[in-house]
C-alpha cells in the first residue's frame, strides 16, 4: 500500500542529485578577475588576444590563477583585488584603446561543474551594487522623423521624375502632395506607389487643388517603431562598452522601454553622459592619389582611418554627407548574385548629393566612417560601379550574412533613432548590496530553523520528514534558478522565503489528514495512504490558484516584480514535487515495509 516502484525512487534520487550538483556553484563564491573585450566588432576575442594578455601579465610579474577565453572576451582570474587592479592598469597600457579592460568577478566553482554548465545565479543590482535606468523611447518622435524624411524623399522623387507638383506638407503621419491637375496626380501616385510601399494613398480634391494623401500603414509604423528600439539597443550597448562594465544588462521591456543595469558602476553622472552621447556618421571619398606608409606624414587634404580589419586607409577631408541623411539601413541580398548586402535609404538631400558624387567618381572608392567620442572607424569602403540615384544605396563586398547585419546595425546605430527619457533611476552601493545578501540569507536561515523546530516538536517523525522535504524543495529551487541562469534580486530572496512558508503548508495538510484518519480508527498504513491521496487535491487546487497569480505578476509586472514572480512560480512547482513525492518516499522507506504497523510518531 505504501510502497513506490523502484523507478520512482530512482527518479527522486536522480532529481535530488542533480539539484545538489547545480546548487553547488553558488557556495564556492567568486574570485576577482579582469575581463578584456574588443571594442570594435571587427576584432575578435581569439587565441592571439589571449596570448597577448598572458604575455602582458607575465611582463608585469603577475601570475593569474587562470586565463580563459570565451566567444566575447578573455578573462584572467586572480587571488586578490590588489593583483586584479594592477592587472587592469597593465593591460590597459599594453593593449591600448581598442580594447575594454573591465573588473569582473568569476565563480570559484571547479571546472568540471562549469563543463556541465553548472553555473551560479547572477546577482542583481540590489545585491551586487550599481545603477539601474529605465528609459522611455519617444515613439512619436521616431514616427515624425521617419515621416519627415519620407516627405523629403517624395519631393526628390517627383523632382527627379520631372512630375510637377505644387507642394508637399506633413501633418502627423500623413503627407499631403498638391498637384495642379488630376492627370499629373495620377502619374505621381503611380510613381510613389512603386517607390514607397509602406504608405497608403488616397485622393482628395479641394477647389482647384488636386491632393494626394500618403499615410503610414500600420505595419510600417510597427516596423519603424521596432527598428527604433533595436537601433537604440545597439547604440546603448556600444556606449556602455566605454564604461568598462563587465556584465551589463541592456534589454527591451515592453514595446517602448529599455532597461539598462550597470553592475558595479557608482558614478551616475558619467553613466548618464555615456548613455546620452551622440555619434555621427560621414561619407567621404577615398584618396586614390596617395598611398599611406606606416609612420609617414598624412598628405595635405587627407586623413588616415582604419578599416574594420585594421588596414589603414587615406580618405579626403571633404564630407559628402553625414549620417543624418540616412533614413534606414537593412541587411539583405544582392539581386544579381544573391550575395549578402546592406540596403541604405537616404533622404532627399542625401539622395541628391550621393547621386552627384557617384556620377563624378565611377570606379573610385567611397568610405563610410563612423565617428564616436572623436574617433573614426571605416565601416566599409566599396567601389562605385555606376551613378546611383533615387536615394537607395546597396553596399556589397566579401561579407557574410552576419557581417551584413552588423554593418546595417552600425550604420543605423551612429545615433539614437529616437530620443529617450529616464523614467526610473536607482543607485545601490556595494556595501549595501553585501548587507542585503547577508540579511537575505540570515532571514531565510532563521525562517527555516523556526519552521524546523515547530514541525519536529508538533509532528515528531512526520515533522522531521517534512523538514527534510522542505530542505529538498530549497535545494531544487536554487538548482532550477541556477540552471536557468536567473538573476537573483532582493525580491527574489523574499520569494524564496515565501516559498518555504507555502511549501510547508502542503505537509501540514498531509500530516493533519493522517491524524484525522487515525482518530477515525483507521490503521496506520491506511491512514498514511489516505492522508497523502486525499490531501493531494487540496494541495493542487491551492497551488494552482497561487501559480495563476504568479503568472499574472510575471506577465504584467516589471523589474523586481517579475523577479519575485519567477521565484514564486518555480517555488510552487518544486514544492509540489518535494511535499508530495519526496516526503512520501521517505515515509514509505520508514514505515512502508512494516505490514503490522501499530502506531506512527505523528504527535
Amino acid at each position: 500500500m505504501n510502497q513506490y516502484p523502484l523507478w520512482k525512487y530512482l527518479l527522486i534520487l536522480v532529481a535530488l542529485i542533480m539539484g545538489l550538483i547545480y546548487t553547488l556553484p553558488n557556495f564556492y563564491g567568486e574570485s576577482p578577475a579582469v575581463q578584456v573585450q574588443p571594442l570594435r566588432s571587427s576584432q575578435k576575442a581569439d587565441s592571439a588576444l589571449m596570448g597577448r594578455v598572458e604575455a602582458a601579465l607575465k611582463a608585469g610579474n603577475l601570475n593569474p590563477l587562470a586565463v580563459t577565453q570565451d566567444a566575447a572576451s578573455v578573462k584572467a582570474r586572480f587571488n586578490d583585488t590588489d593583483s586584479q587592479l594592477k592587472a587592469k592598469d597593465i593591460l590597459q597600457s599594453k593593449l591600448g584603446e581598442d580594447y575594454v579592460v573591465a573588473l569582473n568577478l568569476l565563480s570559484r566553482s571547479p571546472q568540471w561543474l562549469a563543463g556541465i554548465n553548472a553555473l551560479p545565479m547572477y546577482l542583481g543590482l540590489d545585491l551586487r551594487g550599481g545603477v539601474h535606468f529605465l528609459l522611455q523611447i519617444d515613439m512619436k518622435a521616431a514616427l515624425d522623423k521617419a515621416m519627415e524624411s519620407t516627405s523629403g524623399d517624395i519631393r526628390s522623387t517627383l523632382r527627379d521624375q520631372k512630375i510637377a507638383y505644387a507642394g508637399v506638407s506633413r501633418d502627423g503621419k500623413t503627407a499631403t502632395i498638391k498637384f495642379r491637375d488630376a492627370e499629373t496626380r495620377g502619374k505621381g501616385e503611380a510613381e510613389l506607389k512603386q517607390r514607397f510601399s509602406g504608405l497608403d494613398y488616397s485622393e482628395k480634391d479641394e477647389g482647384s487643388e488636386h491632393l494626394l494623401l500618403a499615410t503610414l500603414k500600420p505595419t510600417e509604423e510597427k516596423r519603424i517603431q521596432g527598428s527604433a528600439v533595436q537601433q537604440n539597443l545597439v547604440t546603448l550597448r556600444n556606449r556602455v562598452n566605454e564604461l568598462g562594465v563587465a556584465e551589463p544588462v541592456i534589454q527591451q521591456q515592453g514595446a517602448d522601454r529599455i532597461v539598462v543595469q550597470l553592475p558595479g558602476v557608482q558614478d551616475t553622472a558619467r553613466a548618464k553622459d555615456i548613455l546620452g552621447r551622440t555619434a555621427t556618421l560621414e561619407v567621404r571619398m577615398v584618396d586614390e592619389e596617395h598611398h599611406y606608409i606606416e609612420g609617414s606624414p598624412v598628405p595635405f587634404g587627407a586623413e588616415m582611418f582604419k578599416e574594420r580589419d585594421g588596414t589603414p586607409l587615406l580618405v579626403k577631408k571633404n564630407v559628402i554627407f553625414t549620417g543624418e541623411r540616412i533614413n534606414d539601413a537593412q541587411p539583405g541580398f544582392d539581386s544579381r548574385d544573391n550575395q549578402p548586402a546592406v540596403h541604405i535609404n537616404l533622404d532627399g538631400v542625401g539622395a541628391r548629393k550621393f547621386k552627384e558624387a557617384t556620377r563624378e567618381n565611377v570606379g573610385k572608392r567611397m568610405a563610410i566612417i563612423l565617428f564616436e567620442k572623436g574617433r573614426g572607424e571605416i565601416v566599409t569602403a566599396p567601389v562605385i560601379r555606376e551613378e546611383i540615384g533615387g536615394g537607395r544605396v546597396q553596399i556589397t563586398g566579401r561579407m557574410s550574412t552576419e557581417e551584413a547585419q552588423d554593418t546595417a546595425l552600425l550604420l543605423r546605430a551612429g545615433a539614437l533613432a529616437a530620443p529617450m527619457e529616464i523614467v526610473e533611476e536607482r543607485t545601490v552601493g556595494p556595501s549595501l548590496g553585501a548587507d542585503n545578501i547577508a540579511r537575505g540569507f540570515r532571514s531565510t536561515q532563521i525562517g527555516f530553523a523556526a519552521i524546523a523546530v515547530f514541525m519536529i516538536a508538533y509532528y515528531l517523525m512526520f515533522g522531521t520528514v517534512s523538514v527534510l522535504a522542505l530542505g529538498a524543495n530549497l535545494l531544487l529551487l536554487v538548482a532550477v534558478l541556477s540552471m536557468l541562469q536567473a538573476t537573483l534580486t532582493l525580491p527574489g530572496m523574499a520569494g524564496i522565503a515565501l516559498t518555504l512558508g507555502m511549501a510547508i503548508d502542503s505537509n501540514v495538510l498531509i500530516n493533519e489528514r493522517i491524524r484525522e484518519e487515525l482518530r477515525n480508527g483507521n490503521t496506520p498504513q491506511a491512514s498514511i495512504h489516505a492522508g497523502y491521496e486525499q490531501a493531494f487535491g487540496t494541495i493542487l487546487d491551492s497551488n494552482i490558484t497561487t501559480l495563476i497569480a504568479g503568472i499574472a505578476l510575471f506577465m504584467f509586472g516589471s523589474g523586481p516584480i517579475r523577479g519575485f514572480a519567477v521565484v514564486l512560480c518555480l517555488g510552487i512547482l518544486t514544492s509540489m514535487f518535494s511535499a508530495v513525492l519526496v516526503s512520501r518516499s521517505m515515509v514509505n522507506l520508514i514505515y512502508g515495509s512494516k505490514p503490522r504497523l501499530s502506531k506512527v510518531a505523528i504527535g
